[in-house]
């Protein structure tokens, strides 16, 4: 016999709130007034024969019977998404990546080619942006996220640990006579003195971790513009290491000093758990891993 489930709405109503701990934002996403999220609520809180929320005057809490069926619920929509997406797409379809911009232009624009080479049945669309993702909100088969990892749902490969130093143009270095220690810098323009990376680094260095705190608070707003303006000669910018070896080999920048900080962060390819056998998501992921020297699956 098929067990009798409380009506879809009712539970896409449940799920949004219980995530978002509000009516108000649940209603929001859903285009829906409070007081309808709420009768969706009632419904199902009916059908469970228990209150799934506690109500109080300016919050809500989940209830132990919520608790435990909110993840559950949580996990079924994200099920249900990347089927339909397998479904539009498949391993035929494109592959879309949402990426960090420092990754997109320092090292995937630079190797998407060999996976289309390798892969010519997969068309791949790029999406740079510097927010978190939400799979099951957003359309994207895969991203590149920076952190330390332990994301709850998904699968996350460490590729490159975001290493960083101080790099600038040949010319501007000679400009000033060179850099022979750390302290030399205080000499040339900084590209985006606001940097939180710079404290670290200095620290490092043996110099005071404030020492630019006197420098108009400049900031460009991604490392792939900062060193845009480092190769153009503006400035000294901080740059992830690995990501800058054809400029420097090609002696568009240099790094002065073999010191490099790190903020114990790593980028990291990530994916839905529900998806990890997607065509499109495998393919990918074999291809890719290999490149920064992670073991594939």
């Amino acid at each position: 016999m098929a067990v009798q489930l409380p009506p879809l709405a009712a539970i896409r109503v449940f799920e949004a709130v219980a995530r978002h701990a509000s009516f108000t934002r649940a209603a929001g996403e859903l285009g829906m007034t409070q007081a309808a999220v709420s009768y969706q609520v009632k419904v199902l809180e009916d059908r469970v024969g228990a209150p799934l929320f506690v109500r109080k005057p300016r919050q809500i809490e989940l209830t132990d019977t919520g608790r435990r069926l909110a993840p559950v619920v949580t996990e079924s929509f994200e099920l249900l998404a990347a089927a339909w997406q397998e479904a539009r797409h498949g391993a035929q379809g494109t592959l879309v990546i949402n990426t960090l911009q420092t990754f997109a232009t320092g090292w995937l624009a630079r190797h998407i080619g060999d996976f289309h080479i390798e892969h010519p049945q997969i068309a791949v669309r790029i999406e740079a942006s510097q927010h978190l993702i939400d799979f099951a909100r957003e359309e994207a088969d895969v991203a590149i996220r920076a952190g330390k990892g332990g994301w709850p749902g998904l699968v996350a490969h460490r590729l490159i640990r975001t290493d960083f130093s101080p790099m600038l143009s040949p010319r501007l270095a000679e400009s000033f006579g060179g850099l022979a220690e750390p302290a030399d810098l205080m000499k040339l323009p900084i590209v985006t003195p606001t940097d939180p990376w710079w404290p670290k680094w200095l620290t490092m260095a043996g110099l005071p971790s404030d020492w630019l705190a006197d420098r108009p608070a400049t900031n460009l707003g991604s490392q792939s513009l900062e060193a845009s303006a480092a190769i153009a000669g503006q400035g000294v910018a901080l740059l992830t290491v690995p990501f800058y070896q054809q400029e420097i080999e090609a002696g568009l920048l240099v790094q002065p000093f073999d010191l490099v900080a790190t903020e114990d962060q790593s980028m990291f390819l990530v994916y839905p758990e529900a998806r990890r056998n997607a065509p499109k998501i495998r393919i990918f992921r074999e291809w890719l891993l290999p490149q920064f020297d992670c073991e594939t699956e």
